[in-house]
């Protein structure tokens, strides 16, 4: 989560920005989901299209995909990158069967720790930066 004033990511924890002090909730400049520098006026996020007025720190739940199926897409078929096209990452799917096919399957484990690492949660955005599903 970041903060709408200053874009300074938030801690859970805490009520206000370190940053700048500003609550929780508060402000319109940056996106509460992502971070990014909203334009003056903006309805939603351009870079993870989550509604500026009135957004509730989450992507709408059309937007967001599931961790679980991430994950289990990773380990299953992490050497042909559906893990990644899944999540939107295309190019990053296209390297990771390129690189399956010049190692004769071992650059499979790339997309098998990928897998573990979306389940453990150390990887928990998409390409476009909503927050993973549980």
């Amino acid at each position: 989560m970041f903060c709408k004033n200053c874009g300074t990511e938030l801690k859970p924890e805490f009520v206000a920005c370190e940053q700048c002090g500003t609550q929780k909730g508060m402000g319109n400049r940056f996106c509460a989901n992502c971070g990014n520098e909203l334009a003056p006026n903006a309805v939603v996020c351009g870079r993870c299209a989550c509604p500026v007025a009135g957004a509730a720190n989450a992507c709408p739940e059309s937007e967001r995909k599931s961790k679980l199926v991430a994950g289990l897409l990773g380990i299953l078929l992490g050497a042909y990158g559906i893990h990644s096209f899944y999540l939107g990452n295309i190019g990053k799917g296209v390297a990771q069967i390129i690189v399956s096919l010049v190692t004769c399957g071992l650059g499979s484990l790339w997309g098998f720790i990928e897998g573990i690492l979306i389940l453990c949660g150390n990887i928990n955005k998409d390409a476009k930066g909503n927050p993973l599903k549980d």
